[in-house]
């Protein structure tokens, strides 16, 4: 499940995932709410908090994810992603080098400071 996040400046989309990603998840509320996002900004800033409670992906979330990044890749100018899945934090680290984005990953205690640094210029 994918709920944005409220608390951040016009400019940045936070996303908080927990459980099972799904399509429609990306369908109904991740791509219209980066959509808008890009509407308004040439570049955007995005903080991606997976929780503990996070199960996976479905296949058409990481498809839909994949489509729209490549569509999109140099409208990011900053992607903080904030996680203790191991496994996740590993796959960003390894794409990260080919994105030209800055990316930095948070552990979940560290939101606080991964909030501070997506909204620093």
């Amino acid at each position: 499940m994918i709920r944005l996040m409220k608390d951040l400046p016009e400019s940045i989309l936070g996303v908080f995932a927990t459980e099972k990603i799904t399509g429609e998840d990306y369908e109904t509320i991740l791509i219209p709410a980066l959509e808008e996002k890009l509407k308004a900004n040439a570049k955007i800033r995005m903080i991606y908090h997976i929780d503990g409670d996070f199960t996976g992906f479905e296949f058409s979330a990481l498809w839909d994810d994949a489509k729209f990044g490549m569509k999109h890749l140099s409208e990011f100018e900053r992607v903080a992603l904030v996680s203790d899945h191991e496994m996740i934090n590993s796959i960003v680290r390894f794409f990260s080098y080919m994105i030209k984005s800055e990316i930095k990953i948070f552990k979940d205690r560290e939101l606080l400071e991964a909030k501070e640094w997506i909204i620093e210029t």
